[in-house]
């Protein structure tokens, strides 16, 4: 699963990679984030009337047909194996695809007993990944509108499966025009973007678990464990 992110690219680098133009008010809102945690608002790149845009949306995707907006904690990963076929994603993933721009992810390793490991995972130059994800639009009774996402995961890289048995799905920018195309029609295509990314695209770093908290955020969510559980510290090469 993906239930744990950072957003630390600055906007004019997310510009430039996404090839987007910031609106001024979200520009200036998009500074570093460090813990980004389910139910918060999310960056995404979507299709806009004229040209892809950036939007805040709701992490949590809640679908056009739910009767109130609490669903939406339980939809914050959507798998890509299912997500076609899913009444609570098929209509996004036919109609509202986007992309959740990141610095890097987090994930826990079990280790003994109940302890947990956490790891930061991210590209080796820490270049911006672009997670494949869908958006909803959902109304009230009232007119008032919410939109959400959700992020799509998929089965681990032979070097990721040690920490976990998931991981979000990773898009190139060759592949940005189609998923993002509300007209792009061919969804086997489509399905076929949602595969695990190469395994030499991550590395991955074992941090203090002073980010297990969401409320913590800053730097320090990065600060490297006293000891790292694999001995050397190092997982990817």
């Amino acid at each position: 699963m993906c239930g744990r992110f950072n957003l630390r690219t600055p906007a004019s680098e997310l510009a430039a990679f996404f090839d987007i133009v910031f609106d001024p008010p979200l520009q200036t809102s998009l500074a570093p984030r460090f813990n980004i945690a389910p139910s918060q608002p999310v960056l995404v790149v979507r299709a806009g009337a004229d040209r892809n845009e950036g939007a805040l949306v709701n992490w949590g995707l809640v679908p056009g047909w739910a009767k109130e907006p609490s669903i939406g904690s339980r939809m914050i990963n959507a798998r890509g194996e299912t997500v076609a076929e899913k009444p609570s994603f098929r209509s996004a993933f036919r109609h509202h695809r986007c992309l959740v721009p990141a610095s890097g992810f987090y994930e826990w390793q079990k280790m003994t007993g109940s302890r947990k490991q956490p790891w930061h995972i991210h590209r080796p130059d820490d270049a911006p990944l672009a997670f494949a994800g869908i958006w909803e639009h959902w109304e009230t009774n009232d007119g008032s509108v919410l939109h959400t996402c959700a992020i799509i995961t998929t089965e681990a890289n032979s070097q990721m499966a040690p920490i976990h048995h998931r991981m979000p799905v990773i898009l190139d920018p060759p592949d940005f025009p189609a998923w993002l195309d509300p007209q792009h029609e061919d969804h086997d295509q489509l399905q076929g973007l949602l595969q695990p990314c190469p395994d030499e695209t991550l590395v991955a770093d074992p941090i203090d678990t002073w980010v297990n908290r969401p409320a913590n955020d800053g730097p320090d969510c990065l600060r490297p464990a006293d000891e790292s559980p694999a001995g050397d510290g190092v997982l990817f090469e």
